[in-house]
C-alpha cells in the first residue's frame, strides 16, 4: 500500500492457545474451509448450521470495523473468480446481483454478500482504502488493518467468539519494498526469456499508464499492450517486438524487505 498502517490484527476462530512456540496451530482436525461441511472434526460433525454461524462472526466483524472507521466505500483492486458453483447449498441467489471486476469501487452495503462470496471461497479478492484495509488468507484467516484505533469492534470481534492478536498481515505491502520489472515471454509457450528492472518510477505514474485507480497498489501482473508501451519502452533499452513476444510489468516484493509470517 502507498500509506503505511499503523494497528493490524489477525482475526481468527483459531484460538491461540493452541500454538507452538514457533506460532503453528497445533490442532489439524480443526475445520479450516466452507467445503469441511460434512466431515467429522476434533470437536464433532461441521454442520451447515455451525459454519454459517463462524462465517456470520466473521462478516460482522468487517462490517463493524468499518462502521467505526466510518468508511461507506471500499476499493477492491483484484477479484478472482474461483469455483461459482450455483448447486451449491452455500450459493445464494444475492450473489447474481454482483457483477465485480478489477479496481472496483463498492460500497459497504455490498461488503456482507462480497465477503461471503469469498469466505465460501467462490471468489478471492481484498478491500482497501487510503488507510484501512480487510486481507483474506488462506484456511480462514482474516486480517484488518487501519490507521486509527478503536475499541469497540476489538471487543466486538471478541464477543462473537474469534480470537483478536497484534499482527502484521503477511499480505500487507508498502510501496518502498515493491520491485517491478518489464518480462516478456515466447508467444508460442509462454516461457520467460527476458528481464528488465524498472527503476525511479512513481506508483502515480505506473497507476496513470495502466490506467488504475489512485488507490490500486500495482500489485501482481499486468499485459503490456500496443496502447501503453511506448511508457515501459521509454524505460528500457531492450527493443520491443510484439511480433515474437508477449510483454507483461511484474510487481512483486522484495524479499530482503518482506518478512514471512506463518
Amino acid at each position: 500500500m502507498s500509506v503505511k498502517i499503523k494497528y493490524q490484527w489477525r482475526i481468527t476462530k483459531y484460538n491461540p492457545i493452541h500454538r507452538n512456540e514457533h506460532g503453528y496451530y497445533t490442532i489439524g482436525s480443526e475445520w479450516t474451509s466452507s467445503s469441511d461441511i460434512g466431515k467429522n472434526m476434533y470437536d464433532g460433525l461441521l454442520t451447515l448450521e455451525n459454519y454459517i454461524k463462524v462465517e456470520t462472526a466473521y462478516v460482522d466483524t468487517i462490517i463493524r470495523f468499518l462502521e467505526a472507521n466510518n468508511i461507506k466505500s471500499i476499493w477492491i483492486p483484484t477479484v478472482t473468480y474461483i469455483d461459482i458453483n450455483r448447486e451449491s447449498t452455500l450459493y445464494d441467489k444475492e450473489f447474481d446481483k454482483l457483477h465485480l471486476q478489477d479496481d472496483q469501487e463498492v460500497s459497504i452495503a455490498h461488503v456482507r454478500l462480497i465477503a461471503k462470496m469469498v469466505l465460501r471461497e467462490f471468489i478471492h479478492c481484498n478491500f482497501i482504502t487510503r488507510n484501512f484495509f480487510v486481507h483474506f488468507g488462506y484456511d480462514y484467516y482474516l486480517y484488518i488493518g487501519s490507521n486509527s484505533y478503536y475499541d469497540e469492534p476489538l471487543r466486538f470481534t471478541e464477543a462473537q467468539n474469534l480470537f483478536v492478536e497484534e499482527m502484521i498481515s503477511p499480505y500487507y505491502t508498502e510501496e518502498k519494498d515493491m520491485v517491478r520489472s518489464v518480462i516478456w515471454t515466447n508467444i508460442e509457450d509462454d516461457v520467460v526469456i527476458g528481464q528488465v528492472i524498472l527503476r525511479n518510477i512513481s506508483l502515480k505514474e505506473y497507476q496513470k499508464t495502466l490506467r488504475l485507480s489512485t488507490l490500486h497498489p500495482v500489485t501482481g501482473s499486468f499485459s503490456i499492450t500496443k496502447d501503453n508501451f511506448e511508457f515501459f519502452q521509454s524505460k528500457m533499452h531492450h527493443q520491443m517486438d510484439f511480433t515474437k513476444y508477449n510483454y507483461y510489468l511484474d510487481s512483486e516484493y522484495s524479499p530482503n524487505c518482506k518478512t514471512a509470517l506463518n
